[in-house]
């Protein structure tokens, strides 16, 4: 499975329990620990392990192997590593606090929504990272 596709899975994932505001980024040419990262907003803890888990099976389903996952006990800040992509499934006094799309600002990036599933190639404008 091709890496936009595996991100594409897990926004399905991540919509399908309603997760909100979630944002795929293309890192590739920044860094060499993954190639997207999935930000979403979980309603209270246990909503966020309820979407970690989803991501977990969906992702299992597909033949794709999860390479861990972090926070569960507390679940502010729940992370699943599927090597490739990492997703950040976060509430939304964490999203604030840490604000990781700006620590990506200056990237050309991708977005995946629920109405749009497919990625827009990297340089396009979007609202996590202007290209010019």
């Amino acid at each position: 499975m091709k890496n936009n596709e595996m991100s594409e899975l897990v926004v399905e994932a991540l919509d399908d329990l309603k997760g909100t505001s979630t944002k795929s980024i293309d890192v590739r040419g920044l860094t060499s620990i993954t190639d997207f990262m999935v930000i979403t907003t979980a309603r209270s803890n246990t909503h966020a392990k309820a979407l970690a888990d989803s991501v977990v099976q969906k992702s299992k389903e597909s033949g794709l192997e999860v390479i861990g996952t972090e926070g569960r006990t507390q679940s502010e800040w729940v992370l699943v590593d599927l090597g490739d992509v990492v997703v950040h499934i976060m509430t939304a006094s964490m999203r604030a606090l840490y604000s990781l799309e700006d620590l990506w600002f200056f990237s050309p990036s991708s977005t995946i929504t629920p109405d749009a599933k497919n990625l827009s190639e990297a340089g396009d404008k979007n609202s996590i990272a202007p290209t010019s």
